[in-house]
């Protein structure tokens, strides 16, 4: 019976190939699942969804999506991938493996939200009908705001992805790593797809509420301070409960299981060809 815990033997990429491996799965995840992601902020929205667009123009946003996930995307697997390395050869035992994965993810969307958090909110005022285009949007924000309104709902942002990368990728690795060992081979693209999925899933129905939260900062108009976590968060259980919380959680799920599996099944993809031609 194989070793569970045995290491996978995958290819480990150079920094470049990092880059260009995660730019292509976040411009191919983003634009193929951008409709879920309008119907999650749509609900997500304090208007509510029918105020908010309901099922009308649902590619509103996806200009500002597409320029934001190449270069989000590339950053986060640049990070994670140098990390990974460097923390995997001082921390070896299979034991120890989960806190680097933690550790790697963490420090991989802390740079990808300088990137995804402007354009997130360009996207998610789009989506839910503020601004009609990219220009419009950059050009309101800018006069009301200045350069500081593109980071409205950065430290959320960090708060809700840290967890949820915490959660995601010790799962993906953990699965990955067990699954190739029982079949006593590298795994498929395809397979190590099927583990983004599950992966995925259950890190973003865990990390809704902190989701909702996100969501809100950042569709506020108020220009100066930005509201805080705890006080969005205490708004939102006073004024409309604790099951709004949740609002959301079936597309969010579905969407983050089925781009879980793109996105990473892609990466891995792009990863593997690229190790092997350049």
């Amino acid at each position: 019976m194989p070793d569970p815990a045995a290491p996978t033997p995958t290819p480990t990429p150079t920094p470049l190939q990092a880059l260009l491996a995660g730019a292509a799965a976040g411009t191919t995840v983003d634009t193929v699942l951008f409709p879920l992601d309008t119907v999650k902020t749509r609900l997500q929205s304090k208007a509510g969804f029918r105020a908010s667009g309901g099922f009308r123009n649902i590619y509103a946003g996806l200009s500002s999506a597409v320029m934001g996930s190449a270069p989000s995307a590339a950053a986060f697997f640049l990070a994670y991938e140098t990390l990974k390395a460097t923390l995997s050869t001082r921390f070896r035992e299979p034991s120890q493996q989960p806190l680097v994965h933690m550790a790697s993810a963490s420090a991989g969307e802390v740079a990808a939200c300088v990137v995804r958090v402007p354009t997130e909110i360009v996207k998610q005022r789009m989506q839910t009908g503020i601004y009609a285009s990219v220009p419009e949007a950059v050009s309101s924000i800018l006069r009301s705001q200045g350069v500081r309104g593109f980071y409205k709902g950065y430290a959320m942002t960090i708060f809700r992805e840290i967890p949820f990368a915490c959660i995601q990728f010790p799962l993906y690795e953990g699965m990955k790593r067990r699954l190739a060992a029982y079949l006593q081979r590298p795994l498929w693209f395809t397979e190590a797809a099927f583990c983004g999925c599950i992966a995925g899933g259950i890190a973003a129905a865990a990390t809704t509420p902190l989701d909702v939260v996100k969501t809100r900062i950042m569709l506020s108009l108020k220009a100066g301070k930005t509201a805080s976590i705890v006080g969005t968060a205490r708004g939102i259980l006073a004024e409309e409960g604790a099951l709004t919380f949740l609002s959301g959680i079936g597309p969010r799920v579905m969407w983050i299981s089925i781009g879980g599996s793109i996105f990473l099944g892609m990466y891995e993809a792009s990863k593997s060809v690229l190790v092997q031609y350049t």
